[in-house]
């Protein structure tokens, strides 16, 4: 399984445009329920940063394929100050 921390900053006017391209990718994916998936996301105390974490064990990128997550990530750099960082993280505990 690997998993991946991803962090980014949208400008003020598309905090809730992200939010509604997160919401519309996520009611796809309980849908759609694909397997070897977990992802959540999160957003941080300022508003406009947000946190995903993913973990797969289907290689990079498994629900590139649906069309909730490309209109997410084909305007994912309009909306961003900041654009998405992505790192590998490993688990060292956990309670």
């Amino acid at each position: 399984m690997t998993t991946s921390l991803i962090r980014y900053q949208v400008r003020p006017d598309q905090i809730g445009r992200n939010i509604e391209l997160l919401q519309d990718f996520f009611a796809q994916l309980a849908a759609v329920q694909p397997d070897g998936i977990g992802y959540s996301a999160y957003q941080l105390d300022d508003a406009a940063s947000f946190l995903h974490i993913v973990d797969t064990d289907r290689g990079p990128g498994p629900f590139a394929a649906l069309p909730a997550y490309q209109r997410y990530r084909m305007t994912v750099e309009e909306r961003c100050e900041q654009p998405p960082v992505m790192t590998q993280i490993t688990a060292i505990g956990a309670y």
